[in-house]
């Protein structure tokens, strides 16, 4: 029977724990944490308050399952409050954290209710367990009733001092809520920042400088002391401590710290070629002697590590505090993290190029052996892609023979893509090429003369105008493209590239003193001047103008030249006669801005007095183009890793705050205030003497110190040493009695002490109680 009995146990336990168990499993498909638990189905209210209400944890437990799961998925829980508010006092610790998740849900809500539960937190600041005091913290902190901001203060200040690197990290991260709470409290809160500020353990910094930020981000003062400290924690601190630390430690170096001067810079030569990925001596040159603060080099010198993190927000932070901190020879190290990011997903990717390419503006030549990595692939976005191609035209003049070779090649094949953006935007890079490196514009305009026959007209139409952009840097070069050019108006067809074209040949009408096609281009065009776009009309206009007015300063006949509408001249040149006839053409069109034009030629050219005017307005030296690249104008200016740098920086985004100026060397601070600040008490002392310790009145050392004074000085030295066996025994067995008795002594001293220490805490804890109701009571 007994046996039997005991199988019927083990079943009925084993059926317990496999309902638990697939209660559980059911449950890991929700998001959030594993308490969280959505029963497989609805309950009623009154069955949940019977739930709430039970004496077993296990129904408490469930019921306090099922309303949060109900609050994720945005059901109204606020009915059963004070039925769950009144387990917060369970000792066991799931239910503490399923009430303190609905307290924080709730309890703005429903304030009167939620300070009956105040004094339950606060004693749970007291617990032997460090999660649950973090709790107590954390809710206090979170309950947004301003009646208590001054128990909140009260429990950080507690916490501040907790002997648990986690409360205190708790009680940092409760310092901005109850600042937003009441902002009364900001001279508390800043002296509690301030302690943390220099809190020893690594895990605590990174929530202190985050409050520091949201409370007192004025008081520069109180880094000083902790600034050597704070960069040699780095390493050892979280991710998101050191994206906050970073921050803070980039705007009191530029503070505290005279800007860099970069003519001190000296170059090291290296025997063994470029250093390794993060060595120290990777970039192959060194700092002078006083060229850079040793602060800044010690902030400067502790980043390295952090640029083999796996996130890519502290990468970019390390990016942030060299571009603007460090002088030119420490940027190379941040080249190879950062191309490290375009293997992550496309968002990140984007994050990345916008932050490599605006890096590129100012050292393009630290990315310019990496030129390869910006190479387009079938994957990416039109966003990624036109990055890629700016950041290829920024390292373009820095690369070597062969990858210019290869990133021509890769722009010329991408112009010839179906994807219209595509094209312009790879023609246009075609042509930065050729601006920053004016070596290589020969080729780059072969490239694009092979482009003029192509059948895609927007190819064509991106081409010629890159083009005129190349020839008006170097017009004396360029001759026989004109001619070439020409030509090619025979076969193209869209509107903007004959225009581009006809500019382009009025631009040269008065090469080698008129004797070019000009002349004879403008013949040809005005058999089909009715035919033209409105675009070409415009600029046939103006070649007849720039051809007649060439015309009138070779001849010096502006009197007689231009001849009226109703005037017939016969044996007259062919020039005036082409500028006359499409003038008329042009006076009777449909667009009224080709009628105006061709009336203030005309007025211009008629008068003999206004040559030397249409001669200034017409065939006046035009600049030579300029295409700066795309985000040179947009993002000019901006921080390295900040959201504006993505979004551009606009009226409308609020919220960005710009790296503060370099200080002057008159106003930086002494490098005495970021010496360590010395411990108040306690700590260690100069001893330039030491005293001879006293002899003690112990029966056993006397004979002892006897022994070391002098043999002349002791009369019967051998009734000293000579004892027998059994004396020996006898003075053996009396020390071990002494230190017994001394033993006993000092254990009741002990149990005295460790008395009147609970007696202290008991005391200490009755008066923050009193306190606490005191508040609540007024």
């Amino acid at each position: 029977m007994e046996s039997f009995s005991k199988i019927s146990s083990i079943i009925g336990q084993a059926r317990d724990l496999t309902i638990e168990a697939a209660s559980s499993a059911s449950g890991g498909r929700s998001y959030g944490t594993r308490v969280a638990v959505a029963p497989a189905k609805t309950s009623s209210p009154k069955e949940i308050r019977r739930y709430l209400s039970s004496r077993h944890d296990r129904d408490i437990l469930d019921g306090l399952r099922r309303v949060v799961s109900m609050m994720s998925r945005g059901v109204d829980c606020s009915e059963y409050f004070a039925d769950v508010v009144k387990n917060v006092a369970s000792p066991t610790l799931e239910i503490k954290k399923l009430v303190y998740i609905y307290l924080l849900t709730y309890a703005e809500s429903e304030p009167d209710l939620s300070l009956l539960s105040i004094n339950t937190i606060q004693k749970a600041l007291t617990d032997q367990n460090q999660v649950v005091r973090a709790m107590a913290i954390r809710v206090m902190s979170g309950i947004k009733v301003p009646v208590i901001s001054q128990i909140v203060a009260l429990g950080i200040k507690r916490c501040v001092s907790d002997m648990s690197p986690y409360v205190r990290k708790a009680a940092a991260l409760a310092i901005p809520k109850c600042y937003r709470l009441d902002p009364s409290t900001l001279p508390l809160l800043t002296d509690y920042v301030n302690t943390l500020l220099g809190d020893k353990s690594y895990y605590v910094i990174g929530a202190a400088v985050m409050a520091w930020w949201e409370v007192c981000p004025e008081r520069i003062d109180m880094v000083h002391p902790h600034y050597r400290g704070f960069c040699k924690l780095l390493i050892d601190m979280d991710e998101w401590g050191q994206l906050a630390l970073l921050r803070l430690l980039a705007v009191y170096a530029r503070k505290n710290f005279p800007k860099i001067r970069t003519k001190s810079v000296k170059k090291r030569k290296t025997t063994s070629g470029t250093g390794g990925f993060y060595s120290d001596e990777e970039s192959g040159n060194e700092e002078t002697a006083g060229s850079i603060d040793p602060d800044l080099k010690l902030l400067l010198d502790c980043c390295p590590p952090l640029l083999q993190s796996r996130n890519s927000a502290v990468i970019l932070a390390v990016a942030r505090t060299y571009y603007h901190l460090a002088p030119p020879s420490y940027l190379p190290s941040i080249a190879p993290p950062l191309l490290s990011l375009l293997r992550a997903p496309q968002d990140i990717q984007n994050i990345a190029l916008t932050n490599i390419v605006f890096i590129a503006l100012t050292y393009p030549s630290i990315f310019a052996p990496h030129a390869a990595h910006f190479l387009v692939s079938a994957l990416d976005t039109p966003q990624i892609w036109k990055l890629k191609f700016e950041a290829l035209t920024l390292v373009y003049p820095y690369a070597d023979r062969q990858v210019q070779s290869l990133i021509l090649t890769e722009l010329s094949y991408y112009a010839g893509s179906h994807d219209k953006d595509m094209v312009r935007e790879a023609v246009k890079a075609i042509g930065r090429c050729a601006q920053n490196n004016p070596e290589q514009a020969p080729r780059c305009l072969k490239l694009l003369m092979q482009h003029i026959q192509s059948p895609d007209q927007t190819l064509v139409a991106e081409s010629l105008t890159v083009i005129r952009h190349i020839i008006q840097q170097h017009p004396g070069r360029h001759k026989k493209t004109v001619v070439r050019l020409a030509k090619a108006l025979d076969t193209a067809s869209n509107s903007a590239a004959r225009a581009s074209i006809i500019w382009l040949v009025g631009e040269f009408a008065g090469v080698d003193n008129g004797d070019n096609v000009a002349a004879d281009v403008l013949r040809i065009l005005a058999k089909s001047f009715v035919d033209e776009a409105e675009g070409a009309k415009l600029q046939i206009l103006l070649l007849a103008a720039k051809v007649y007015a060439h015309y009138l300063n070779r001849t010096q006949s502006g009197m007689d030249s231009a001849v009226s509408e109703d005037d017939e001249v016969e044996d007259q040149h062919p020039i005036p006669v082409l500028f006359n006839y499409i003038a008329r053409l042009a006076r009777f069109d449909v667009s009224y801005d080709i009628r105006d034009r061709a009336r203030m030629y005309m007025s211009l050219l008629s008068v003999p007095k206004s040559s030397q005017l249409a001669t200034l307005i017409l065939l006046a030296p035009k600049p030579v183009p300029f295409a700066p690249s795309p985000s040179a104008a947009i993002r000019e200016g901006l921080t390295v890793g900040s959201a504006a740098l993505m979004v551009g920086k606009d009226e409308f985004v609020r919220g960005y705050v710009e790296m503060p100026e370099w200080v002057s060397e008159a106003d930086a601070p002494s490098a005495k205030l970021r010496d360590p600040v010395q411990p108040e008490y306690g700590g260690y002392e100069e001893v330039k003497y030491i005293e001879k310790p006293k002899a003690q009145a112990a029966p056993v050392r006397e004979a002892a110190n006897v022994v070391l004074e002098p043999v002349e000085s002791m009369p019967n030295v051998k009734d000293v040493n000579e004892k027998t066996l059994d004396e020996w025994l006898e003075d053996s067995e009396e020390e071990e009695d002494s230190e017994e008795g001394e033993d006993e002594e000092e254990e009741s001293e002990y149990e005295t002490d460790e008395e009147e220490e609970e007696s202290e805490e008991e005391e200490t804890d009755e008066e923050d109680a009193t306190e606490s109701s005191k508040m609540l009571s007024s």
